[in-house]
């Protein structure tokens, strides 16, 4: 029954029926006016700044006078500039540390506690593990780095002071002060961080599964690694792809615990490309070559996001063949 047959019978007709539906795709197009404050909201915080970082990069601009275009200089001296390669070389120490590491103990951790724990303890059991994991990630990261900065402080840290009480002072070091030990130390403490993040998404994605499937591995006498490897892995295939994006994105663009932590040293042992881009912005006064390091990581980031997406596609095509 069409609208003007139900107002011919007294019926109102819907919303629908009058053009104001806001849905995309009807011939009512006043949808868009709910878009304009987010696209605005864009335009104004990611657009027009991600459009001025590049103008910047091609400047000779210290943050006072006005920007005088200087074409290609920052960039060539970008290319050049080994502490800016060895600031990417550091981003590769972090992405084994906040995606390789946590991705594989987060499959680890998540089979056993949903496989194993689950079974013999019951969910509130496996559920309080997952919280335990995950708690770092709900701590603001300043208050993380403070954490850590106390444990692994030289002169009254935690650490020093544990070596010192069971009798291994001879042990006792500046873990990160000192460049043999800085970058290792930092990384453990982005595992410690970051591991809750892919346990958490990947029991969610186990939610999937279902139970007598590890029933029936078992009685056909499959152990926990077969199952891991027959049932665990293809069915979180998604969720390791959502994982890895979200994480190596993180890890390029890390700076509060560098920042916190290390402030980039001892030397260069530290830097990343993030905080090195923050020293020539707001302590070098160098906005213009700060400007071609941000792009830069911003061109990195999304060539990352493209390959991931694109090879994400082509898993699932292949599974669906």
């Amino acid at each position: 029954m069409n609208a003007k047959n139900k107002q011919s019978h007294g019926q109102q007709p819907t919303a629908r029926e009058k053009g104001m539906s806001r849905i995309p795709g009807n011939p009512s197009s006043r949808f868009w006016l709910y878009l304009i404050p987010g696209f605005l909201m864009l335009l104004w915080i990611i657009i027009v700044p991600a459009v001025w970082n590049i103008y910047l990069s091609f400047t000779n601009y210290r943050g006072i006078k006005p920007p005088k275009f200087a074409g290609l200089t920052n960039w060539a001296r970008l290319m050049k500039d080994t502490t800016f390669w060895v600031s990417f070389r550091n981003s590769i120490w972090m992405i084994i540390a906040m995606v390789v590491i946590p991705i594989l103990l987060g499959l680890i951790l998540s089979s056993l506690v949903f496989d194993v724990v689950q079974k013999k303890f019951g969910p509130k059991a496996a559920s309080t593990m997952r919280a335990i994991y995950y708690f770092p990630q709900l701590l603001p990261i300043a208050v993380a780095s403070l954490v850590m900065g106390w444990i692994f402080r030289p002169e009254n840290g935690a650490l020093n002071a544990l070596l010192k009480a069971i009798g291994l002072g001879s042990l006792q070091h500046d873990w990160l002060g000192k460049p043999d030990t800085a970058l290792i130390f930092l990384m453990l403490i982005m595992i410690w961080i970051q591991v809750g993040y892919p346990l958490v998404i990947f029991m969610s994605g186990l939610q999937r599964v279902d139970p007598e499937l590890y029933e029936a591995a078992s009685l056909d006498g499959a152990n926990w690694w077969q199952r891991f490897l027959a049932i665990t892995l293809p069915a979180i295939k998604p969720e390791i792809f959502v994982v890895a994006l979200t994480c190596t994105i993180a890890a390029l663009k890390v700076f509060g615990p560098v920042y916190m932590l290390t402030k980039g040293g001892p030397g260069t042992s530290t830097i990343v490309p993030s905080y090195y881009s923050y020293v020539q912005f707001f302590q070098s006064q160098q906005v213009g070559y700060g400007a071609a390091i941000a792009t830069a990581l911003t061109v990195v980031i999304i060539i990352v996001a493209v390959v991931f997406t694109n090879l994400q596609e082509k898993v699932a095509k292949e599974d669906e063949e």
